[in-house]
């Protein structure tokens, strides 16, 4: 708040981890055991963090947010484009939804589906750090879309979206940091462990 950056950081779901309570797994099986208080205690302890707020999101919040921003504009590869259609198939048959299919590649502004199908691709060159790259790319751009909007647009949208959010940050203060949406710049991201 005091410096209004954003940095995003992935930690690679397979990372081998203290999950918080001196059990080691891949660290995705921390919010698996216990929830999002467990996957802080295991994001404070391995990172050195004192995270104390969280905001989980499924397919359905992710589908909502990115729908209630008009949808993002994002840059499919060819070798991106099969998979980002059975993605598409999956969750729309899960969710028992229709679904309009990606046609071409290219920078193309995408639909609430086809974003989060878009963030589950992980079979390309690449694997699982791709994949961790394209949810950060969505972010991204969700955040773009956002600063298109107004205040008063923002705070009808809130409603709706927090419908499949899981989060300990009060809506009234959502709406104060949604104040300063056009304050906050995302100035820097990466994955742990980093490749190198």
């Amino acid at each position: 708040n005091e410096t209004k950056e954003v940095h995003l950081m992935s930690v690679y779901r397979d990372t081998y981890l203290n999950l918080g309570n001196d059990t080691y797994s891949k660290c995705n099986s921390a919010y698996a055991k216990g929830g999002a208080k467990q996957a802080i205690n295991m994001l404070n302890m391995n990172l050195d963090l004192a995270i104390t707020d969280f905001v989980a999101v499924g397919f359905k919040g992710v589908m909502d947010a990115v729908n209630a921003v008009g949808g993002v504009y994002i840059d499919i590869d060819e070798g991106e484009l099969q998979h980002i259609n059975n993605y598409q198939i999956s969750i729309a048959e899960n969710l028992k939804i229709d679904y309009k299919p990606v046609t071409k590649a290219g920078y193309q502004k995408v639909d609430g589906l086809q974003a989060t199908a878009y963030c589950r691709i992980r079979y390309t060159k690449g694997d699982d750090f791709m994949r961790a790259t394209r949810q950060r790319e969505v972010i991204k751009a969700m955040e773009v879309q956002a600063k298109k909007l107004s205040l008063n647009e923002l705070t009808e949208l809130l409603p709706k979206v927090l419908k499949h959010v899981y989060t300990s940050i009060d809506e009234t203060d959502m709406v104060e940091l949604l104040k300063n949406i056009n304050t906050y710049t995302i100035v820097d991201e990466d994955g742990f462990p980093q490749e190198s």
